[in-house]
């Protein structure tokens, strides 16, 4: 998902086909045509018969039905983000690899009397809006059913968006699906946030 000038999918794709010899077909999406062009003529010419390159909106499209195993996203702006996600738990994908970028929805949301602190000074509300963003999007698939870590995958001193949020489908309880819920939804209340992911995934609905 959002895949640019795809220099990570063409790793990937080399080092799952080419060093690990698994059998796989990637799909690269972007917004951009002359990119995607660019893509797909670069497939070709290396002989990547499986890696196809799609011009697409994540965010509107209508996507794919069939089962995907894993979802990669590298810097996907804002809720492009959260619409892969989405796409990903929709999809039943067993891993999901997800690396965000520029989580600009909760900090024009959230508030709070209890909690002004956070909020009431502008680089500080910034960061904690980034860091909440990414928990509550771990919390929210650790309700889909996934064991949901976040991790910094490389140096701070490289990029400051560094923390990857690392998803693999398995056997979760339902308490602790509930539980992950309920703790998603007591943020959503304490700071009046509505992100994008709940709504996708849960609905409006935050009593439910």
């Amino acid at each position: 998902f959002g895949c640019g000038k795809a220099y990570l999918t063409f790793i990937l794709y080399y080092y799952l086909t080419y060093v690990r010899k698994i059998k796989a077909t990637m799909i690269g999406l972007d917004l951009k045509a002359d990119v995607i062009a660019d893509c797909s003529a670069a497939a070709e010419k290396y002989g990547y018969s499986d890696l196809h390159f799609v011009v697409a909106d994540v965010t509107r499209d209508v996507l794919y039905s069939e089962h995907i195993d894993m979802l990669v996203t590298l810097h996907a702006c804002d809720t492009a983000t959260d619409y892969a996600l989405y796409n990903a738990v929709k999809w039943g994908s067993r891993v999901i690899l997800s690396v965000p970028c520029c989580q600009h929805e909760l900090n024009a949301q959230i508030k709070s009397d209890e909690f002004s602190m956070l909020t009431k000074y502008g680089i500080i509300k910034e960061r904690f809006a980034a860091l909440a963003t990414d928990a509550l999007r771990a919390s929210l698939l650790e309700h889909e059913g996934y064991k949901t870590q976040v991790l910094e995958f490389v140096d701070l001193s490289h990029t400051p968006k560094n923390l990857l949020i690392r998803a693999v489908k398995t056997n979760i309880s339902a308490k602790k699906k509930q539980r992950s819920l309920n703790e998603a939804k007591s943020f959503m209340r304490s700071f009046n946030a509505d992100p994008t992911l709940y709504k996708l995934l849960i609905g409006d609905d935050k009593d439910n």
